[in-house]
């Protein structure tokens, strides 16, 4: 009569500890969830980008935002090279002109799938004339940023600079992704021999979806 009672007493005491070891558990695999979904997000979106798939890349590109962010870049970054090139180059100044008037149809050609795949190769665009994305050599393709969560390092003889205007072909920039803020993720491209520094922004989209909304554009060796 004694031992009844005690028995729904201790099966109790057993699941309480259980379920909060389940809760618990549920709350770290959430944060770790949410923590690691930027880098999720890259890796989906690159693949589509690569894909030139449109409707999986809308889940991941904020193109109002993004089209906006590359044409203000873009005429900053050609008020730079004419403030910098003062008169000593007139055709150098007459090209950045010419730019800033191309500056619509160039953020047209990025806000695309196609110019999505060359931002996240790290192939931004350079603000000159018949300026255009371009895909990246295969052998570069789906291995430079596909896996943003382990950076590549900067290789210890890189090859020389193309002869072509093609900024991409140069030494392979160093590679790095990481927060910026709570709500901010940032894909940086850094080619320490030119001084070119290239960011893709993505921004947070609710608690574990982010989208690629804004781009950061150094002068580097774009100007020459």
């Amino acid at each position: 009569m004694t031992e009844n009672p005690s028995t729904p007493r201790k099966t109790h005491g057993w699941k309480k500890p259980v379920a909060i070891t389940v809760a618990v558990a549920m709350v770290v695999a959430a944060l770790g969830y949410a923590y690691a979904s930027p880098y999720i997000a890259v890796k989906h979106m690159k693949a589509a980008a690569d894909a030139r798939d449109a409707v999986a890349l809308d889940e991941y590109v904020d193109y109002p935002a993004l089209r906006v962010s590359l044409k203000q870049q873009v005429g900053e970054m050609l008020q730079r090279r004419v403030e910098g090139q003062h008169s000593s180059n007139p055709l150098l100044i007459l090209g950045a002109v010419i730019g800033a008037a191309l500056i619509s149809p160039l953020v047209d050609a990025y806000a695309t799938p196609e110019g999505v795949a060359a931002l996240l190769d790290g192939m931004p665009p350079t603000g000159k004339p018949g300026d255009r994305p371009h895909a990246p050599p295969p052998a570069e393709s789906g291995t430079q940023s596909a896996e943003p969560a382990q950076p590549t390092p900067a290789p210890a003889a890189p090859p020389a600079p193309a002869a072509s205007g093609n900024p991409a072909p140069g030494a392979r920039p160093v590679t790095t992704a990481g927060y910026r803020g709570l709500n901010e993720f940032a894909l940086t491209w850094d080619r320490g021999s030119t001084g070119e520094h290239y960011a893709a922004i993505l921004q947070r989209h609710g608690l574990f979806s982010w989208k690629l909304s804004a781009v950061e554009l150094n002068e580097g060796n774009v100007s020459n």
